[in-house]
C-alpha cells in the first residue's frame, strides 16, 4: 500500500466507528488523475482510500477521519453518510470491465476493513444506493455478485416476488435503506446494481429482488 497524504477531511460527526462502505468509480482518464484531483486541497474532495486498475492501492484519509466522499444522500437513516462510513474510490470510466488485479486489491482491502470496523455485507454500498438521484457510481460493470460470494456484499435469492405492486416496490426498498425518491429514481437505482439487464416498467423481477432485498434486514 502507498500512502498519499490528503487535506481535504475532518473528524466524523458525533457518531463511534464507521459502519458503512461506500465505492465509487473515479470516471477519469487514469489513477494518477484522480489521485491528484483527490489530493488536491482546493477541490475540497477526498476518499479513504484509491485503486488503481493495476492493483495499486494508496491510502489518502485515516480511517477514524472523515473523508469527503459521499456528499448528499442518505443511506437507512443516515444523512451524514461521511461521518459514518469509509470511502473507496476504484479508477474506472464506467464504461468498462473493473480488472481483476483492481478486484483482488479491492476484495483484500475489504477484508481488512470489515473486519477491523464490523462493517456488515449488507452495509457495503454503491454510490448510486446513497444518491439515486444524482449518481450511478460503481455503475453497471461492476461485479456486486463476485463480492457476495465471498461475504463482502449481499446479493437477494431468486424467489418469486409478489405482484406487481409500486407502492410495495419502493416500501420494500425504502426498509432496505435506499432514500426517499420518486418511483423512478428507485427503479434505475436498483437495477442500476441488481439487475442492469432490466428495461421498461416494472417487472416481477424487480419485485422479487426488492422484496428479497427488505427481508435481509
Amino acid at each position: 500500500m502507498l500512502y498519499a497524504p490528503c487535506q481535504s477531511y475532518g473528524p466524523r460527526r458525533a457518531v463511534g466507528a464507521p459502519e458503512i462502505i461506500v465505492l465509487h468509480y473515479t470516471a477519469m482518464h487514469s489513477a494518477q488523475a484522480a489521485l491528484d484531483r483527490l489530493c488536491d486541497p482546493d477541490i475540497e474532495v477526498s476518499a479513504h482510500y484509491l485503486i488503481a486498475e493495476d492493483g495499486c492501492v494508496w491510502s489518502m484519509v485515516p480511517e477514524d477521519m472523515r473523508a469527503w466522499h459521499a456528499g448528499a444522500g442518505q443511506w437507512r437513516n443516515i444523512q451524514d453518510v461521511n461521518s459514518h462510513s469509509i470511502g473507496i474510490e476504484l479508477a474506472n470510466c464506467g464504461d468498462h470491465p473493473f480488472s481483476e488485479p483492481q478486484m483482488y486489491a479491492l476484495e483484500t482491502l475489504m477484508q481488512d476493513v470489515m473486519a477491523r470496523w464490523g462493517i456488515a455485507p449488507i452495509d457495503v454500498i454503491g454510490h448510486s444506493d446513497m444518491a439515486p438521484d444524482r449518481k450511478i457510481d460503481p455503475g453497471p460493470r461492476f461485479d456486486w455478485r463476485r463480492l457476495a460470494r465471498q461475504g463482502l456484499s449481499i446479493w437477494p435469492d431468486g424467489v418469486l416476488g409478489p405482484e406487481i405492486d409500486v407502492a410495495q416496490f419502493c416500501a420494500a426498498l425504502h426498509r432496505f435503506g435506499y432514500p426517499e425518491c420518486p418511483f423512478e429514481t428507485l427503479l434505475n437505482a436498483m437495477r442500476l446494481r441488481f439487475r442492469p439487464w432490466g428495461r421498461g416498467p416494472l417487472a416481477s423481477e424487480d419485485m422479487a429482488i426488492a422484496t428479497a432485498l427488505a427481508r435481509l434486514r
